[in-house]
This record gives structure tokens, sequence and C-alpha cells, in this order.
């Protein structure tokens, strides 16, 4: 093929390649255009989807949150009748993470309150056992349930269930320490028992009520709460 005046090997090798790709590129788009546009449309769908979606749970999560707090002001004030208990299962069953969680440790304490320990049991347990709550939910159900329990389970499995709570620093450790203590002292293991409840009297981010009567049982079991050494050791 002859050159254009004034035209190179390279120029015309250039322009063979771009005239190449323009070609390929057309017969791409005719190809599998419509193929790129559907997928794009779909991809604008989806994410606009999942915006919505974001956007639909937040606003559920405030509504739930309102819901949530209108039961509390209607129990603290004493009205807890059927109308609260209706909105209090309406929450339970929206499955909403920790709204229907809280709803069902609230049904649980409103049961336990009323002297129905099965039913406050099971509704704490519930709690306790559904992986979809969170974590923080769910330890403070098992709390609520070993308390419940405590009498009925065997002094070890206390110490075993609890022991992960039972640790300065954590947020359960003074309710823990002192049913860890309490199960110590039912298997006899009173040294630890005072142990435990010399540890609880001296951690500070503990509430004050049961700092003081872990202080107390320290000291009746002989043991110095500010060192935590039982006494004649």
């Amino acid at each position: 093929m002859a050159l254009a005046p004034g035209e190179t090997n390279e120029s015309f090798i250039r322009e063979v390649d771009e005239n190449l790709r323009r070609d390929q590129a057309e017969n791409f788009v005719k190809r599998y255009g419509s193929w790129l546009i559907g997928a794009l449309v779909l991809f604008i769908i989806a994410a606009g989807a999942f915006l919505w979606w974001q956007e639909h749970q937040r606003q559920q999560a405030a509504e739930q949150s309102e819901k949530l707090l209108a039961v509390l002001n209607d129990v603290s004030s004493g009205r807890n009748g059927k109308p609260v208990q209706d909105q209090l299962q309406a929450i339970a069953d929206s499955g909403n993470d920790e709204y229907s969680g809280l709803a069902q440790m609230i049904q649980g304490a409103l049961a336990q309150s009323n002297g129905d320990r099965a039913k406050a049991l099971a509704s704490y347990k519930a709690v306790a056992d559904d992986k979809d709550q969170p974590q923080s939910v769910r330890d403070a159900a098992l709390i609520r349930q070993t308390a419940i329990e405590f009498d009925s389970l065997k002094p070890d499995d206390v110490i075993a269930r609890l022991q992960p709570f039972a640790q300065p620093g954590n947020p359960w450790f003074g309710t823990a320490g002192e049913m860890t203590g309490a199960a110590l002292l039912k298997a006899n293991r009173k040294a630890e028992a005072g142990r435990m409840f010399a540890r609880v009297a001296q951690d500070n981010q503990v509430p004050g009520g049961i700092r003081s009567r872990a202080l107390q049982l320290a000291s009746s079991l002989g043991v110095d709460a500010a060192s935590g050494l039982v006494a004649g050791q």
C-alpha cells in the first residue's frame, strides 16, 4: 500500500492501529452494548436499593427506640397493663436487633416482679441464646438468667458460667463477682469466696450497693478487703 506524501511508516502504522481499535470497539459495543447498559442499570438499581435499605433501617431503629422509651416511661410510672404489654410484644416481635432483645428483657423483668419465674427465665434465656442480638444485650440477659436459676444450679456451674464476667474491668464484674462469691460459699470454698468479695469491694467501678455488701461479706469471712488476705495467713 502506497504511503501518502509526508506520511511515515510509523504514522501510518499508528493510524491503522487506531482504526483497528475503533472498529473493535464499535463491534464490541454493537455486540455487548445492550448487556453493558443492562448491567449498569442493575448496578444503579442495586446501589439505590441498598442505600434505601440503610435509610429504612435507620428510620426503623429510631422509631423502635422512641417506642421502647415510651414503654419504659409507662413502666416506671406504674403503667404496665395490657396496652403496654402489647406494645412490648410488638417491639419484641419486630426483630430489630437490640430493641427486640431489650423489649424481651423488660418483659422478663415485669414477669419477675409479678412472681412469674418461669416466664421471666424464658424471656432472659431467649435473649441470651439469640446470636442475632448484640453481645452486650446477650451478656445482660445471661446475668439475669443466672440470677434466677442460681438456687437450682450447681455451684460449679454458676462459677464456670460467670467466669468471663467475674473479672475486674468487666462491666458485669460487680454482679457476677457477687454471685460467684455466693456460689463459692455454697461449695464451702470460704477462703476463695472471701477473696472474691474483697476484689469486688475494692473495685471503684462497681456500684456502691454491691461494694458495700461485698465488703461486709469479705469481713465476715475473715478477709481484709484492703489486702484481700485471709486473717491468719
